[in-house]
């Protein structure tokens, strides 16, 4: 088999290493704990963290199946600086209005600039320098998948909360508010379909807009005991709702639905996605504008929407883990199938046979040849070795013997 195989001894197995001053019994969330023990992440910082080699592989297909329901929608994939200009936040009048959670500094120079949170600003200034910009060449559908920066006062529980982020954003360009709330529905659905791919049961709940404005805007709620957002929903309809946004637990459900048991629960969850219908809020303000059939310019109206990305992959471990043991959706597993031949100078073992087995199985499937990893310890017992593969959550383990000489 040309190529080099995935295998165990060869692979960076970091031990488990808890942030300076903090005990186990400090790290309440689930998905934090584990991920230190399974050595997906390490804390550098308070709210930063270094992605190990297990954790990394799958955000990197997490990506990947983002990228495709992106792509699919017409996305076009972009990538924006970092670094803010304060003239452009404050002419959206966002440099203020952010408050302390934008990270805020001054170059060599004195100018003000931002590590930027999200990028209504600079995407609009782009389609704004646009001077032809006609009617047939709406809708637009920008995207990026980004680190983004927020000065979180209190950062917790491992990637659900911190200071760095992946981000998914998404910045629309239609020629009306109905084009507008179409390209919004077909978002909203497409953020379906990636929590489906994942397993993830989240919920769409009605949800304030906050800094980022707009008149209309819908969260993305997978329900978790850890999670730090309240919605009211009714099981029944399925409408759900931020809880900033309704009365009370057991109000009625806003879908004006007559039935007694249509009734508004309390639920807390993690936010994993936003979307919002900006109108005109950014494009008046820098000026993007395009020719109707007309000929008159008129402002694009807009759209913005976001996935947490990293926040996903931990949300997922979160629900979906024992309290021992990762859980990954199979779609981002980072490997998912783990070859354990028997202890060497066990009497199962078969030299060769466990190599035999991986080399046949990527040339007969080549779409799995970086799926497939070779537990080569062989002065470990299967045993260890497979608590150690449900440890890091890969969904298959085979284990070699000498009944299976038989398989090639």
């Amino acid at each position: 088999m040309s190529g080099i195989r995935h295998c165990m001894s060869r692979m960076f197995n970091p031990s488990a290493v808890l942030p300076s001053g903090t005990r186990q019994s400090d790290i309440v969330c689930k998905s934090q704990r584990l991920m230190l023990e399974a050595g997906l992440i390490r804390q550098s910082s308070p709210g930063t963290f270094h992605l190990l080699p297990l954790a990394l592989k799958s955000l990197e297909k997490l990506t990947h199946l983002i990228d495709s329901e992106m792509r699919n929608l017409g996305g076009q994939k972009i990538a924006m600086p970092t670094i803010g200009t304060g003239t452009l936040w404050k002419k959206s009048d966002r440099w203020n209005s952010m408050g302390a959670e934008l990270f805020k500094l001054k170059d060599r120079h004195g100018t003000e600039i931002c590590l930027s949170p999200t990028h209504e600003e600079a995407v609009t200034d782009i389609l704004a320098a646009e001077p032809n910009l006609s009617h047939k060449h709406l809708p637009l559908k920008f995207y990026q998948i980004t680190s983004k920066f927020r000065d979180e006062p209190r950062p917790r529980y491992g990637l659900l909360r911190g200071r760095e982020f992946l981000m998914k954003d998404m910045y629309t360009f239609d020629v009306s508010s109905d084009g507008a709330r179409t390209t919004y529905e077909a978002i909203c659905d497409a953020y379906h379909r990636v929590f489906g791919q994942l397993g993830l049961d989240a919920i769409q709940a009605a949800g304030d807009s906050g800094a980022i404005g707009g008149d209309v805007s819908h969260e993305f709620i997978l329900p978790a005991s850890i999670g730090e957002d309240t919605i009211h929903h009714c099981p029944r309809c399925g409408f759900a709702a931020n809880k900033e946004t309704t009365t009370s637990d057991g109000s009625p459900c806003q879908q004006n639905l007559s039935k007694p048991s249509c009734q508004m629960v309390e639920k807390t969850g993690i936010e994993l996605g936003h979307a919002f219908l900006l109108g005109q809020k950014y494009s008046k303000v820098f000026g993007a504008k395009f020719s109707d059939t007309s000929g008159t310019k008129r402002n694009c109206e807009m759209g913005c929407y976001g996935l947490g990305v990293s926040r996903i992959m931990a949300a997922s471990i979160e629900v979906l883990s024992t309290e021992e043991d990762v859980r990954w959706p199979v779609a981002i597993a980072p490997y998912q199938v783990c070859i354990i031949p028997p202890k060497e100078g066990s009497k199962e073992e078969v030299r060769g046979l466990a190599e035999d087995l991986y080399d046949e199985v990527c040339l007969s499937l080549p779409h799995l040849k970086d799926d497939i990893l070779l537990d080569d310890r062989k002065s470990q017992t299967i045993g260890r070795r497979l608590k150690d593969c449900r440890k890091k959550g890969f969904p298959f383990a085979v284990i070699v013997g000498k009944k299976g000489e038989w398989v090639l």
